[in-house]
């Protein structure tokens, strides 16, 4: 498993505080992300300020966790930005929080339909899947990542 490096780090100044992703986001997830084969995989802990009912995680984080990892799988697997034009979640059991929870977020390219990408995506806790979804991202050209987000590329560490 190789750590990636986050392409936005140093554009701050630029407007760069993803809720999701960016470290320096005092209200934000801070999420972080790995490559394994063909999956991208980031390790989140749920504390209890994220809960929606009682020691258990709220939906809209759960799919806030899970569109973000598909984007990354834009990033890393087709070196381009995108856009969510839909996320179908399954929530299959409730999802603890709690300083001792880790939830593993898992996401892979399922389907390519043209410009379009296909991601499928599970929060699993200990193994247990609690939550799946199929989350459809418009693909952006290349060049339009470039110029009008300022996607400079996806590396690992090492590349």
């Amino acid at each position: 498993m190789k750590k990636i490096i986050n392409p936005w780090i140093g554009m701050e100044g630029e407007g760069y505080n993803c809720f999701a992703c960016a470290p320096q986001n005092p209200y934000g997830l801070k999420m972080e992300f790995w490559e394994d084969g063909d999956d991208i995989i980031s390790y989140w802990n749920p504390n209890d300020n994220f809960q929606g009912w009682i020691k258990t995680l709220h939906g809209g984080i759960q799919a806030t966790l899970m569109d973000e990892i598909g984007a990354w799988v834009i990033s890393r697997k087709l070196q381009t930005s995108a856009m969510t034009t839909n996320l179908n979640i399954r929530y299959r059991r409730p999802m603890p929080t709690g300083d001792n929870v880790t939830v593993e977020v898992r996401a892979h390219i399922r389907e390519m339909k043209r410009t379009f990408a296909v991601i499928y995506a599970t929060l699993s806790v200990k193994g247990r899947v609690c939550t799946e979804a199929e989350i459809t991202y418009f693909c952006f050209s290349k060049e339009k990542a470039k110029t009008e987000f300022n996607f400079r590329g996806c590396k690992v560490e090492g590349e």
